[in-house]
């Protein structure tokens, strides 16, 4: 039992350590956070969409939605100009992934993320990220200019590809006194 409890008491220590770890990426232009308002999501969820338009193309195995979009599976959220879901049909519809341009927007929780275009891949788990991209979270800010999100470990990698400097930005919120 003193193994299980030194265990247990170690927990915190170790959210201080990637804390450490996740400003030291920073400096070396690379950031990766624990995405846990993304993290744990279930992507076998229905997904609920609403748009301005939309067209199904059954040959192609496709929905285009174009305007004011909006795509919902339990907490997670999609907002964008146009998505093109791409879905195979084996006697029940199974969304492959969505494609998603003109100012993508991904919230859940507390966090939210927000590029140029955007890439849910069902089977990997994995929300892609470009261009411009920023993510948010309870006051951090972390900008670049690629982004993924992989919702099984709950990882958000960020780097400056893509972006004009090439390199990470961001700022974390210091804790202190209410003085």
């Amino acid at each position: 039992m003193p193994m299980l409890q030194a265990v247990r008491s170690a927990r915190p220590l170790r959210w201080v350590a990637i804390g450490f770890a996740g400003s030291a990426a920073l400096v070396a232009g690379a950031q990766h956070l624990s995405a846990q308002g993304i993290a744990s999501h279930d992507s076998k969820a229905p997904v609920n969409y609403a748009a301005d338009r939309i067209e199904v193309q059954d040959k192609a195995k496709r929905v285009v939605l174009s305007g004011h979009v909006d795509i919902s599976q339990a907490d997670l959220r999609m907002q964008a100009a146009r998505t093109t879901v791409a879905y195979t049909d084996n006697g029940e519809i199974q969304i492959d992934r969505i494609d998603a341009t003109g100012g993508v927007r991904i919230d859940r929780g507390t966090e939210q993320a927000r590029g140029d275009v955007a890439v849910y891949d069902f089977g990997r788990k994995v929300i892609t990220m470009t261009g411009n991209v920023a993510l948010r979270r309870n006051g951090d800010t972390l900008n670049g200019g690629r982004l993924v999100i992989d919702l099984d470990s709950g990882l958000s990698s960020i780097d400056g590809k893509s972006s004009g400097s090439g390199r990470v930005s961001g700022t974390f919120q210091v804790r202190g006194n209410k003085n």
